[in-house]
């Protein structure tokens, strides 16, 4: 038999064995950055340094290739709790959880997009190892701090932890992992059922009224994107739900993209708004801190499908149009900052960051788990939740 060529045997020996592995790694980051419809398998292959032909050898399509990283990551997470002895210390299991979600954080928000783009059976399935690892959590924080609070502290403070897959502020793994665990260790440590003293009701903006086509236009489409995905939503379906033909959306809005950035727009004025009269009567930091929580968690409950429309499909907005929406983010994330550090001045200004974002983090978690199902008695739970992340 004849030997392989010179060449062949070159290009055998560049070739890593787990090129696999790289692939789902590029691809996950690619996937969390800029969403799974507006992500390419060309994008994953350059990231990866390899061909289209190449990449399509191990994955026959890009849903193929995102279901496998949904797998991946929760494997991780599963296979890291495995290695955790039974009965273990909380400290030891969240520390698991912590340094495998801190080692895959350029990747590891793929799970976030689970629920909306997996078809039902992958879904069901990644549900089940998510069960197992939400489970494994729940029994070592019954054991240290027991409530029957039906897996929510669990849940929330895995989202805790998993908020550092979501943002992009800059900080050493080290430190990263230190601050995540005295996160979820606060969220377990709290009591969802207490109530804060002194505490307000929390007054939001009115629910917009539309008044106008486009406004009308707008309220239709944010109940269909939050359903089905903007990606899956037709210009049909958002004409047919306000009662004009396809081509006369084209008088309010240049394109669907352009509804996309006004829900995302519309969502960070209603938030601001709300955080403006919330503040407007607090006295110290700490009042202000426990007022934003309050505030965020009400928004969340109140505007649900438009929170996750605008969480869930910024990253496929186009530069231009995505731009007005981060300032309007990065502005909220200064008024946390400056009143999480006036209340906490050992933090520096990455370190309150990391922390307001693991706030977010419980409160979608702690969200899913509530179903959404709003309330005096659900706001208050998650509220709580929230101060203990931030170690309030």
């Amino acid at each position: 038999m004849a030997s392989a060529s010179p060449s062949a045997r070159s290009a055998a020996a560049a070739r890593p064995r787990n090129r696999k592995q790289l692939i789902v790694e590029a691809a996950g980051q690619v996937f969390s950055e800029r969403g799974y419809h507006t992500a390419s398998m060309e994008e994953v292959a350059a990231g990866v340094g390899i061909s289209a032909a190449a990449l399509y050898r191990h994955f026959p399509n890009k849903y193929a290739l995102f279901a496998e990283c949904a797998d991946v990551m929760v494997d991780g997470l599963v296979a890291a709790l495995d290695e955790v002895p039974s009965g273990a210390a909380l400290v030891d299991v969240l520390t698991a959880v912590t340094r495998i979600t801190v080692a895959h954080r350029a990747s590891g928000g793929v799970y976030r997009w689970e629920a909306r783009y997996l078809n039902r059976e992958d879904r069901r399935r990644l549900g089940a190892k998510f069960g197992r690892l939400v489970e494994r959590v729940d029994e070592a924080v019954q054991r240290e701090h027991p409530l029957p609070d039906e897996r929510l502290r669990a849940m929330a403070a895995l989202g805790a932890i998993g908020s550092i897959t979501m943002h992009h502020t800059s900080i050493a793994g080290r430190r990263a992992e230190e601050l995540l665990l005295a996160s979820a260790l606060g969220v377990a440590a709290s009591d969802p059922a207490a109530r804060r003293p002194g505490a307000r009701p929390v007054e939001l903006p009115a629910r917009p009224v539309p008044r106008t086509r486009r406004a009308e236009i707008l309220a239709a489409s944010v109940p269909l994107f939050a359903r089905d995905g903007f990606s899956s939503v037709t210009n049909g379906q958002i004409a047919e739900a306000v009662g004009l033909t396809p081509s006369a959306l084209y008088r309010h809005y240049p394109g669907k993209i352009d509804i996309l950035a006004a829900a995302c727009l519309q969502a960070a004025g209603l938030l601001a708004q709300g955080v403006e009269q919330s503040l407007r009567e607090v006295v110290g930091p700490h009042d202000a801190v426990n007022a934003l929580a309050a505030t965020y968690v009400a928004y969340s409950f109140e505007y649900t499908e438009l929170n996750s429309v605008a969480e869930a499909e910024l990253a496929g907005l186009p530069a231009g149009l995505r731009r007005p929406v981060i300032l309007a983010q990065r502005d909220h994330i200064a008024v946390w900052e400056q009143q999480l550090r006036l209340a906490r001045p050992e933090l520096d200004p990455r370190q309150a960051r990391v922390l307001v974002h693991a706030g977010f983090g419980v409160v979608v978690e702690a969200g899913r788990r509530l179903r959404w199902q709003d309330g005096p008695d659900h706001r208050e739970a998650v509220t709580a939740l929230v101060l203990g992340a931030l170690g309030i």
